[in-house]
């Protein structure tokens, strides 16, 4: 559910804008273009984009708390190290997201369009990934702890290094996907079956 806004940017061209340290609350961003914005270290908090394009956008060490993204354009956008703690996505899209680092707990991507993204040593905790469509993607090294997979599609996703200790295999396809020998005998045991030497 998005936040009451309390001031609307609308329409504007950010486009290749380098910003730096800006602190937004409760901001409705209508409609505008951050395509090849360079992001350093910003807070946006409670605020809601709407049909904003992220296109090959670059975030590092930014805040996006509790936010809300509505049928906005992330493709090739980069984000390192920033937190998204509590942020919903709603009808976005994707391709060629790279995600290095940072927070993404209790995040909302029911659904999202994910297929060729790549995630590394993200905390990705309680995030919910119901339906998400990630074949062929990168989960590498992410805190997937208490995330919700149910009918996700990891079909040959690379989910080396990562915690898969709530993945129930019988409610998502995994079909390819690469794991590593712990997460084996993981999910070996999340289907009943005995690991001996």
């Amino acid at each position: 559910m998005a936040h009451p806004t309390e001031k609307t940017i609308w329409a504007e061209d950010w486009d290749a804008l380098e910003i730096s340290g800006e602190t937004h609350r409760r901001v409705l961003f209508q409609d505008v273009d951050l395509t090849e914005l360079v992001d350093h270290g910003s807070s946006f908090e409670e605020c809601h984009f709407s049909n904003v394009r992220f296109n090959v956008s670059e975030h590092r060490e930014a805040r996006f708390l509790n936010c809300t993204f509505t049928r906005c354009s992330l493709f090739d956008a980069t984000f390192e190290g920033c937190k998204l703690t509590g942020s919903e996505f709603d009808r976005c899209t994707y391709g060629l997201l790279k995600v290095e680092g940072g927070d993404w707990s209790f995040a909302g991507l029911r659904g999202a369009e994910l297929r060729g993204s790549a995630f590394h040593d993200v905390r990705l905790r309680e995030a919910d990934l119901t339906g998400a469509r990630l074949a062929g993607a990168e989960l590498r090294r992410c805190d997937l702890s208490g995330a919700v997979l149910r009918e996700a599609d990891l079909a040959r996703c690379d989910l080396r290094g990562s915690d898969l200790s709530t993945l129930d295999p019988h409610t998502v396809t995994i079909k390819g996907a690469i794991i590593d020998p712990f997460q084996a005998t993981v999910l070996a045991t999340a289907l009943g079956l005995e690991v001996r030497d």
